[in-house]
């Protein structure tokens, strides 16, 4: 742990931005990152001040492996309402509502026990009964524990919403060491992400204006060095390099709180997984986000050093795709909604020329500070690998053929400018 942990100095209100210096905190009351919670769970939630009736939602596979023991350790001091859901529910409207009608009025504070799906459905849940909420990580397979957001399909699409960040985040390492090889890879995998994120959303301040923050980068810029130099400990049960794992998670979350939005964390490679979620006609091979994101991170990272390796600006052409293309390729309720989200960023003959110029003009200042925050596409693809996470779309089912789709048209779903959209529109 840093000297001057980022995570203590947030909920305490005391983190200082690198670039304003103010202060920062966080929204939760409580991060507990420790080799073992057991025994203390109900000081933990009792710690939160939310009231005497908690729910406890978890799956039928997170119930076994901490569910159970949560509902037995708060039974003496809380009443608790145990929700057990079928094992790999769906992030949906439709399991959200399922839920909203499980749950007991008068509830004081909901509890996720799990991971990615869970949280997402939990955190859906208690924001819309305005409730707070709480979670106890079974995985360190995703960096959602502590963002603001919740992914959620809806309609079809994959959306994130608006909620809150939970009031307590619990660890238990030694419950986090024995998950699934492949949800320990999956976490590693929505950590690697940062250095393309990262770059996509520098291109966007450099080229477009848009805002862009260093702070949730520097909040998890240690955890991220130790966690990248050994990545293979991860599954030798090493609890210290697990600890930097999940650190690296939480704090990514809250980098996303601090922005307001998942800009620092979900960018081009998570346009990627997106596309190929939403347009898989057929149900692909399970894979996690993570592995997906491990997938995607790797050939964001090898667009980018193509780009920023010409010597000569790119130059942009204006996008000529129409609302008919998009619905004609997506569907109609789908090709609608990515048309608002595209002809934000379609830029006609006289923007086309203006932003040229830009290029022209500052190239190479431009690609020197994007290629300073990445760590290099082979570094990435080896750290990946070293700990047995998924580098090729064929090592989660995905075929060539649908991903090379996804490298053209995942830039159409949402309006952030990657360098998908530099590459196709120049």
């Amino acid at each position: 742990m840093p000297a001057r942990d980022p995570i203590a100095l947030l909920l305490a209100g005391q983190y200082p931005d690198p670039e304003s210096g103010a202060l920062l905190a966080a929204e939760s009351r409580a991060v507990v990152i420790e080799d073992s919670l057991a025994g203390g769970e109900a000081e933990l939630i009792a710690a939160l001040g939310t009231g005497p009736r908690v729910a406890v939602v978890s799956d039928r596979a997170t119930h076994g492996v901490l569910g159970a023991r949560i509902e037995s350790a708060l039974g003496a001091r809380f009443r608790v309402q145990s929700i057990v859901v079928d094992a790999g529910p769906r992030a949906d409207d439709e399991m959200v509502e399922r839920l909203l009608g499980a749950l007991a009025p008068g509830t004081d504070l909901v509890i996720a026990v799990g991971s990615g799906t869970l949280n997402d459905l939990t955190k859906m849940v208690a924001f819309r009964r305005d409730v707070p909420q709480a979670v106890f990580a079974t995985a360190p397979s995703m960096n959602g524990y502590t963002s603001l957001s919740a992914s959620i399909t809806s309609d079809g699409i994959k959306r994130s919403f608006r909620t809150r960040t939970p009031l307590g985040v619990y660890f238990d390492l030694r419950v986090l060491a024995a998950a699934p090889a492949r949800l320990i890879r999956a976490g590693l995998g929505d950590s690697a992400c940062r250095p393309t994120a990262q770059a996509d959303w520098l291109l966007q301040h450099l080229l477009l204006d848009r805002p862009y923050r260093e702070a949730p980068f520097a909040l998890l810029a240690d955890d991220e060095r130790h966690l990248f130099g050994d990545t293979r400990a991860l599954l030798a049960g090493d609890l210290e390099m697990m600890r930097h794992l999940v650190r690296t998670l939480v704090l990514s979350g809250f980098g996303m709180t601090i922005c307001n939005g998942s800009y620092p964390a979900s960018q081009g490679e998570h346009l990627l997984a997106h596309y190929i979620e939403m347009m898989q006609a057929q149900e692909p091979p399970h894979s996690f986000h993570g592995e997906q994101i491990a997938v995607c991170t790797v050939a964001m990272a090898e667009l980018q050093e193509q780009m920023l390796a010409r010597d000569t600006p790119p130059r942009l052409r204006p996008n000529a795709r129409e609302r008919a293309d998009l619905v004609r390729h997506f569907g109609e309720v789908i090709g609608d909604a990515c048309w608002h989200e595209l002809e934000l960023k379609r830029f006609d003959a006289a923007q086309t020329e203006a932003l040229n110029d830009r290029l022209a003009r500052n190239w190479d200042a431009m690609r020197a500070r994007i290629a300073a925050v990445g760590v290099g596409a082979a570094k990435l693809r080896g750290l990946l690998a070293d700990a047995g996470a998924p580098v090729e779309p064929a090592a989660i089912g995905w075929p060539v053929a649908v991903f090379a789709q996804a490298r053209l048209h995942a830039r159409e779903i949402r309006n952030r400018y990657t360098f998908l959209d530099l590459a196709a529109d120049s």
